[in-house]
């Protein structure tokens, strides 16, 4: 495993000097989109080139007003960067917490029920999805790359676009490292294919999809865990849960980065007002308070999916940890409703409004943004 992690993020002068070499033969450049440049291996699934950082260039809003006020990209990138970073470190300690040390420890992914049937391969895929899910990532949502028809929209016809961007951009990281070289070809194509489901999975917009299919198999007790196609789902399903898993965790460290997620909104509705477009939900700082977003986000994304995931599990210790830091989360963050919404509105709100936002959080969460 240590092996795979230092071929996948090989130094930069390492992979010049191996594409030098000619190792990418089959690469072709998508020249009707700027800055996109893709891979084409020997299994044809279109890749991204590590390195094409989708930085949104407000020269795509034609608003030459603010044409000079593209400086502080280096900047915004190496922020975005560390704090990705740290999400995909949760992810591989919420996928599998005492990784790489103890792979099939009983309460890793929750209990031994999934973990006794998981293969090599599909630890490895978890382990590389969970790293690479969230890699390239430009810090807006999807909203707003379709509204300022950024070239990946165009790319993804506006279906999935940051997930297909992580997704082939892992793919064009495998494919210049040659992790999978050795592999037959037929192999090769099966783990692009499979990890590209699993970082589709993330896709805050096919939450439902994904809650109505679980609640069908615990309601009809037919999870074949022994069945690839069955415990593809479910590697899926835990994804998902270690993707959102923030306000599970102790206050502490939820509540600090609840903040930093938010602030990002906030970065993205400041660009919006600027530009003079609309502005995204959940990315109003006057109108949408720190706690009115988390405790939405609680009601209608997080903790549906983990009580069925408690079901899944037999509700396991880790199960049941993870719901008892859920709901004293979400009753720190009522008790700061009335103060944040004071603060924010300069001191003449009422709490009742502030609370308006979680009545419709299960429609402005599932837009583009998972907080």
């Amino acid at each position: 495993m240590i092996r795979m992690v230092k071929l996948v993020w090989k130094s930069k002068s390492e992979l010049q000097a191996t594409k030098q070499r000619g190792v990418l033969e089959n690469e072709d450049a998508l020249h009707s989109f700027a800055g996109d440049v893709r891979l084409r291996g020997q299994t044809g699934v279109p890749a991204e080139r590590r390195g094409s950082y989708p930085f949104i260039d407000f020269r795509l809003l034609n608003n030459t007003t603010h044409s000079g006020e593209i400086g502080t990209k280096k900047k915004v990138k190496r922020l975005l960067s560390f704090q990705r970073y740290f999400h995909a470190s949760r992810l591989l300690r919420g996928i599998i917490p005492q990784a790489p040390l103890h792979l099939l420890d009983e309460d890793y992914l929750g209990q031994a029920r999934l973990a006794s049937f998981l293969t090599p391969l599909d630890i490895m895929l978890g382990l590389l999805a969970a790293a690479a899910h969230d890699v390239d990532h430009p810090g807006v949502n999807q909203p707003f790359l379709i509204k300022t028809n950024h070239h990946l929209a165009n790319l993804y016809q506006n279906m999935s676009v940051l997930e297909n961007h992580h997704w082939r951009s892992t793919i064009g990281m495998l494919r210049e490292s040659r992790l999978l070289a050795h592999l037959p070809k037929e192999m090769t194509q099966d783990i692009e294919q499979q990890l590209g489901s699993l970082i589709l999975a993330t896709d805050i917009n096919r939450q439902n999809e994904f809650l109505t299919r679980l609640k069908a198999h615990l309601h009809n007790e037919d999870l074949r865990l022994e069945d690839v196609h069955d415990r593809h789902f479910m590697l899926q399903i835990a994804l998902k849960c270690a993707d959102i898993c923030n306000p599970c965790r102790i206050w502490e460290m939820s509540k600090q980065w609840s903040e930093r997620v938010c602030e990002e909104f906030y970065r993205q509705g400041d660009l919006e007002q600027k530009f003079e477009l609309e502005i995204s939900p959940l990315c109003n700082q006057q109108k949408d308070s720190i706690p009115s977003i988390q405790i939405g986000f609680m009601t209608y994304i997080v903790e549906p999916l983990f009580r069925e995931w408690a079901r899944f599990t037999g509700n396991s210790t880790l199960s049941e940890n993870m719901l008892s830091h859920l709901s004293h989360n979400k009753a720190q963050w009522k008790s700061l409703l009335p103060t944040q919404h004071r603060s924010s509105s300069g001191g003449g709100g009422s709490p009742d409004h502030a609370g308006q936002g979680t009545e419709n959080e299960e429609q402005t969460v599932t837009k583009g943004n998972a907080p």
